[in-house]
């Protein structure tokens, strides 16, 4: 199934109700369209291969605001229900176990499994 994308920031209550396998925190994208996040950039095409095939499982991309929105303490998906500390982050609905960022290369597949 295609990656579905929240807008850009995302809304709480748009991921809150979202019916998503897998939840991709991300970082927003510039008005150029790049990713202000490094870390970001190094996993999109993983992410993008991973899933993106008619396949794939069930993701939603979830956009947290640019540099200074996701910095702020405030920003709403570092607090409840998600707590996310960084970004990149993948969320696996059913069970709530997650995948941080340096751990993407390595344990993506195994993870989505």
């Amino acid at each position: 199934m295609p990656i579905h994308t929240t807008e850009d920031p995302a809304k709480l209550e748009s991921v809150k109700g979202a019916s998503e396998k897998f939840l991709i925190f991300f970082s927003s994208r510039n008005e150029g369209g790049k990713l202000w996040c490094p870390d970001c950039v190094a996993v999109e095409e993983l992410i993008e291969r991973t899933f993106a095939p008619a396949d794939a499982p069930d993701a939603l991309l979830v956009y947290v605001g640019q540099k200074p929105e996701w910095k702020s303490p405030a920003n709403v998906f570092r607090g409840p229900p998600f707590n996310v500390g960084s970004i990149p982050t993948i969320i696996r609905v059913h069970d709530g176990a997650r995948l941080v960022d340096g751990d993407f290369h390595e344990s993506l597949a195994t993870f989505l499994s």
